[in-house]
C-alpha cells in the first residue's frame, strides 16, 4: 500500500503529527531518481508560547511558512551552513511544524537499524548520515523548497506504506538544542522510533 499523505494529515496539531509521522516515508524525487526513506525521529514545535519555536516572537520573513496551512514545507538555514526540513502542521495562522530529524532506508528497515542513511548503496550505513542537516544535504533540500506544498509537483512528499509503529516502540525526550528556555527546554516533544533489534 502506498498512499500520499494529503493536507488533512498535516492539518492537525503538530504533537499528533510528529508522533504519527514515525513509520511514514519521506519521498524525494530529483534528477529523475526517487528515494523513499522511513521517518524515525521528529520534533514538534507548537504555537506562539513555545519558546523553542522560531514563531514565539511573532511572524517574520524567515518563519512565515510556519503560519501557513498544514502540508507546507518550511526550510531554514542554521549555524551558517545547514538546512533543516520542517513540515508545517495545523491551521493557517497558527504557527506549528515538525522537524524531521531522522530517516532510514528500506535496507536498514529490513536489517532492523535506526539512523539516517541515503543515496549510494555502498554508503548505506547509519553512522555516515546521522542528523537532520546531513539528511537535507543528501536529499538536496534547501531554500528552493521553502513555502511550497508537499507533493509530487514539488518533488518532496510523505507516504503511508502500511508500517505500524506501536507506542512501546516510541521514545519521547526533550527536544535537542533548546537550552535556557524554561519549561520549554524540557518539553518531551521529540519522538524517536526504537527498533526491536
Amino acid at each position: 500500500m502506498r498512499k500520499i499523505l494529503g493536507s488533512e494529515f498535516f492539518e492537525r496539531p503538530a504533537l499528533v503529527a510528529a508522533r504519527d509521522l514515525l513509520g511514514k516515508y519521506l519521498v524525494r524525487r530529483m534528477n529523475g531518481r526517487e528515494e523513499a526513506l522511513m521517518i524515525t525521529e521528529t520534533e514538534a514545535y507548537f504555537g506562539f508560547e513555545d519558546k523553542g519555536s522560531h514563531a514565539h516572537r511573532g511572524q517574520t520573513a524567515r518563519n512565515t511558512p510556519m503560519f501557513m496551512r498544514g502540508g507546507i514545507i518550511y526550510v531554514y538555514f542554521t549555524y551558517g551552513m545547514h538546512w533543516m526540513l520542517n513540515l508545517v502542521c495545523g491551521r493557517e495562522g497558527f504557527p506549528a511544524a515538525v522537524l524531521i530529524r531522522g530517516v532510514i532506508s528500506k535496507a536498514e528497515v529490513l536489517r532492523g537499524g535506526v539512523g539516517v542513511v541515503f543515496i549510494s548503496p555502498e554508503r548505506r550505513t547509519s553512522a555516515e548520515l546521522n542528523g537532520p542537516a546531513k539528511l537535507t544535504k543528501a536529499l538536496g533540500i534547501d531554500k528552493s523548497l521553502n513555502g511550497k506544498a508537499l507533493g509530487k509537483k514539488t518533488g518532496l512528499w510523505v507516504e503511508d506504506r502500511g508500517v505500524r509503529i506501536y507506542r512501546k516502540e516510541i521514545k519521547r525526550t526533550p527536544r535537542i538544542g533548546i537550552p535556557n528556555r524554561g519549561v520549554w527546554t524540557g518539553k518531551p516533544w521529540r519522538f524517536v522510533y526504537r527498533s526491536n533489534k
